[in-house]
């Protein structure tokens, strides 16, 4: 079997620069509707990324997550290309933001009374917060 035979191509790229780029066994994307996880072959799709972790498993010795806030995803069956607002390394997550920006979010979400807008966006920037700080949760039993 030759090398790269069933892997990704799995490519991250934010506005400033491509973070990461390499061949993978499968990759986990928070989607919008939930988590999705991409392997070789898969069919394709674009999908709107929610708050959460990338986790890229096979393309080193252990798996490598980012974090990120929103963008989008395109698949196909070779390689998976994520289009990310901002992503980050869970080590490089500033808690001390985190914990503010949901403080923030949760007093967006108590003013935004019957403004729809403003509800999406008090619960947007609340996901936003609880995700990073998860992820830099998760890092600190590593």
């Amino acid at each position: 079997m030759a090398e790269g035979t069933n892997k990704l191509r799995v490519r991250l790229v934010t506005p400033e620069r491509i973070l990461f780029e390499e061949m993978a066994d499968a990759v986990e994307l928070p989607s919008k509707s939930g988590y999705l996880e991409v392997l070789y072959g898969h069919a394709p799709l674009v999908a709107e990324l929610g708050a959460g972790d990338v986790t890229v498993h096979g393309g080193g010795e252990t798996a490598t997550r980012y974090n990120v806030s929103w963008g989008f995803a395109e698949v196909l069956p070779e390689r998976v290309t994520i289009l990310a607002n901002d992503a980050l390394l869970p080590t490089a997550i500033d808690v001390d933001r985190a914990k503010k920006q949901l403080e923030r979010g949760h007093e967006l979400w108590h003013a935004a009374g019957d403004n729809a807008e403003a509800y999406d966006e008090a619960n947007r920037v609340i996901s936003e917060a609880e995700a990073k700080l998860a992820s830099a949760g998760s890092t600190a039993s590593h």
